[in-house]
């Protein structure tokens, strides 16, 4: 049921009413904000429906309510996922309109929380998995949901899922319906940028599916408060951190919960990590590994910006400490995965490194060769539309610094080369098969991953720098030869 269904646990009579001459309303199951939702018996099939009775909104004015509802059911009726919630018919009759949907009895991901606690990691990345293809589904059809939380997911018995309210779900090709100044969601599972006004994007659901993802496996909620002021208030300033949970599922989580949407992880490379904590994890591996030290979840405030280098500061310093801390290294999973023929070996830059590498803030393409001794800097860089021979097509930087301040900016030990090398490698992967570069292209290309010495990462930083500690993805053509365009798709 889904969380407006559970409000209310005992069905009340609705007499003999009937919708359409075919739906018999049985009794009220709960209501919300968007109406009240009915069991009903359909008398043409034979089967129950859940039937949501939509009221016009005070002050809202009848013909944009009308379209509204219109909308939902096109919305609902494009969308075809296992994982979604199937609309059947729409009624208006009598100054209301009804919205005929599957009948889902199951308890919501909220209610299972608040009976059981904290989730198995492995059960959270399923879930996880299954309501990132509805989401896909929603956004490959320029929908995107807007309100996705625990009380919208329902899980069965079979722990099959089924994401629900697509009502509020606003297709981004069709503003006229969007309400200046209204937010439409719960706050404590809302994109920072929704908060600052912005409109709802895809990423913005990926983030409330990582803050979604975060209760189910630590028990609580990463952002709730008291107010609801509190709550914004934590959801634009705090960064959360994970305590229950390691490997590819805490990485997920922690991509997801970036708080710029152009530094959050693709849709792809999300599935990526849950599907290897849902189907590949190994017995007692990482990404089952249960933190063993006190529950409750510890924040800290997000991280004051004074720094030049850090243009992925709030999206590369939050994802790239979460991975650190979350215990993406630490394992060997990585280790057992197929050897890519199309990764070259990794190599060190600065103080005592492999080579000298600089990346300059013009281009981030370079000609010149990736040797021992080399040097690669601002007087390298080439415009990505010349030939060239090597292309920066990913990167993280400020990776593992503080966000207590900058007088702590070096707190963070370096992880080890070993570590830090699988990381590296995971990350230039993940992203080398995504969405990143162009997937006719990508068979003609090979490429590596570049991460700072022990020297270069201990080292102290200027006063208005911060520590050099950026992982970085090259690319180039196979066998050598220079690439006669930009390759990268991703825009930065």
């Amino acid at each position: 049921m889904t969380e407006e269904q559970t409000q209310q646990t005992t069905p009340r009579p609705a007499g003999s009413r009937v919708v359409a001459g075919r739906y018999a309303l049985l009794g009220e199951l709960g209501r919300g904000g968007h109406g009240v939702v009915w069991r009903a018996q359909d008398q043409v099939i034979g089967r129950q429906v859940a039937i949501k009775e939509l009221r016009l909104a005070d002050g809202a004015e009848e013909t944009v309510f009308t379209e509204r509802v219109l909308r939902e059911v096109r919305t609902a009726g494009r969308l075809n996922d296992p994982a979604i919630v199937t609309v059947f018919d729409v009624v208006a009759e009598d100054g209301a309109t009804y919205i005929v949907m599957e009948l889902v009895e199951a308890p919501t991901l909220g209610d299972l929380v608040r009976h059981h606690g904290a989730l198995p990691p492995q059960q959270v990345a399923s879930i996880g998995l299954q309501v990132l293809s509805a989401l896909q589904a929603a956004h490959e059809a320029g929908i995107v949901h807007r309100d996705v939380k625990p009380g919208n997911i329902m899980v069965g018995a079979n722990e099959r899922v089924k994401l629900t309210d697509f009502g509020i779900a606003t297709a981004i090709d069709d503003p006229r319906l969007t309400s200046s100044g209204t937010i439409v969601g719960s706050p404590a599972f809302m994109a920072p940028e929704r908060l600052d006004g912005r409109e709802a994007l895809p990423a913005s659901d990926l983030w409330s599916l990582g803050a979604t993802l975060f209760l189910a496996v630590e028990g609580k909620s990463a952002f709730d408060r008291p107010t609801t002021a509190a709550t914004m208030n934590a959801i634009l300033t705090e960064v959360p951190y994970l305590t229950r949970v390691q490997g590819p599922l805490a990485s997920a989580i922690m991509g997801l919960l970036v708080a710029k949407p152009e530094g959050r992880i693709s849709a792809a490379q999300a599935g990526h990590l849950l599907g290897i904590a849902a189907h590949n994890t190994p017995p007692g591996g990482i990404g089952t590994a249960v933190h063993t030290g006190p529950p409750p979840t510890r924040f800290a405030p997000a991280p004051a910006r004074k720094s030049r280098r850090g243009l992925w500061a709030t999206a590369g310093a939050v994802l790239g400490v979460a991975l650190l801390a979350g215990g993406f290294l630490a394992g060997q999973w990585w280790a057992g995965e197929r050897a890519d023929d199309a990764m070259l070996p990794t190599m060190t830059y600065g103080r005592g490194g492999d080579l000298d590498f600089d990346p300059g803030s013009s281009y981030r393409c370079y000609n010149g060769r990736l040797d021992p001794g080399y040097r690669i800097n601002s007087d390298n860089q080439v415009s990505c539309d010349k030939p060239h021979e090597l292309e920066v097509y990913d990167e993280q930087d400020s990776l593992g610094n503080s966000s207590a301040g900058d007088d702590d900016a070096g707190f963070v030990a370096y992880p080890g080369g070993d570590a830090l090398r699988r990381y590296a490698e995971s990350f230039c992967s993940l992203s080398f098969h995504s969405g990143t570069l162009d997937a006719d292209t990508r068979a003609t290309l090979s490429y590596r991953a570049l991460v700072p010495s022990q020297t270069e990462w201990d080292a102290t930083p200027d006063s208005y720098d911060d520590p050099v500690r950026g992982i970085y993805c090259l690319v180039a053509k196979k066998g050598g030869g220079q690439l006669t365009e930009a390759v990268t798709l991703k825009v930065r």
